[in-house]
């Protein structure tokens, strides 16, 4: 069975329009606020049923998804949250380093192409899109930053092997271990992604979009699952990919979905 989201808010547009400043993506937080209950809808003949909810002595859902993950993971805010939060994680589109083959990192230089402004624009005017005609301002947290690669930031990655093979096979085979004058990329990456959770979670509201890196999400998604720097490949995410995350009022994390994809392929704009 096949399940499709459905939102009272129009969070994610069925085209993408294109912007003539194309910047790196940047760093972002949204926060949508929704009139109800975000439900799933499967098949036409099934009723719509909201999404997980902590109430005591609730039937599972006639989806098969889980509404109990009490202490499934560790707090990420080890404090208690008003109430149980749902978090979506978009990756911005296909950047011209992604194309070119080089190496990523939090540099200004890489800018989308013509299928990353197709696939969904970069991080800041997708906000924008979504967010068109809403009071709410949008919010820029500096925790949500990629990685700093130092020198290897925009190298091609055969230029990288070439030039520093002990420093590029590390990064590539050992990431949570490599390092430039001290300082661990990935092992900080994890620090910032907890911090990115507190702001988070602790902000007002139910729901909440965020646009942001492939460093940076994996960071996201392994801290909220309990995972070290050391798992930094085991997670991989798509230009574009989406993935959703439900907390209980513990600041518990449930993953509920991991790099969707199948709206690209419906829009014709992933073609990778």
């Amino acid at each position: 069975m096949i399940c499709g989201l459905v939102a009272s808010t129009n969070i994610f547009p069925s085209a993408f329009t294109s912007f003539s400043n194309l910047e790196r993506p940047k760093k972002l937080l949204l926060q949508w606020r929704s009139s109800g209950p975000l439900p799933v809808h499967c098949s036409a003949s099934s009723p719509r049923m909201s999404l997980a909810t902590e109430t005591e002595g609730a039937e599972p859902p006639l989806t098969g998804g889980s509404y109990d993950f009490l202490s499934a993971t560790t707090s990420l805010t080890e404090k208690m949250l008003e109430c149980p939060k749902k978090v979506t994680l978009v990756r911005h589109g296909l950047s011209s380093w992604n194309e070119e083959s080089r190496v990523q990192g939090s540099s200004n230089l890489s800018v989308l192409t013509e299928t990353g402004v197709m696939q969904a624009e970069r991080c800041k005017s997708t906000a924008e899109v979504i967010w068109k005609g809403r009071e709410e301002p949008l919010v820029f947290l500096d925790s949500l930053k990629e990685a700093h690669l130092f020198f290897l930031e925009g190298m091609k990655n055969a230029e990288a092997r070439a030039i520093y093979p002990r420093e590029y096979t590390t990064w590539r085979e050992d990431p949570s271990n490599f390092s430039v004058n001290g300082v661990y990329p990935v092992q900080k990456l994890w620090g910032t992604a907890r911090e990115a959770w507190r702001e988070i979670l602790i902000s007002p509201g139910k729901d909440f979009l965020v646009v942001t890196h492939k460093s940076m999400l994996r960071a996201l998604v392994c801290t909220s699952l309990g995972l070290g720097p050391e798992r930094f490949r085991a997670v991989d995410i798509n230009n574009g990919g989406i993935s959703i995350f439900n907390f209980n009022t513990k600041g518990e994390a449930m993953l509920q979905a991991l790099n969707m994809t199948a709206h690209m392929y419906s829009d014709y704009y992933y073609i990778y």
